[in-house]
């Protein structure tokens, strides 16, 4: 198993995303969106639950079973935060 080496710009494009992304969210907050506002904040914060994910956890350049392993945790997280949505 060889490592993967990520460069230093990736990371730092990686950052400038979340960063931007961050204030869009407190932008999204700020404005009044009515009913969109919720379904909004939480489509950045799964945009930016998956950067992490790729990128910062190396799952984007792993093999094949942790992708899976990953893909499936987070494929279930979905599930659960569904699941209490509709109770709420």
């Amino acid at each position: 198993m060889s490592d993967h080496v990520v460069p230093v710009r990736v990371y730092l494009a990686v950052f400038a995303a979340l960063m931007v992304l961050t204030v869009l969210t407190v932008a999204v907050w700020r404005m009044d969106l009515g009913v969109f506002a919720t379904p909004v904040a939480l489509g950045i914060a799964i945009l930016k639950a998956v950067l992490v994910i790729l990128f910062f956890m190396h799952v984007k350049y792993n093999n094949k079973l942790a992708q899976l392993v990953a893909a499936s945790g987070f494929f279930f997280l979905v599930i659960l935060f569904g699941i209490t949505i509709l109770d709420y």
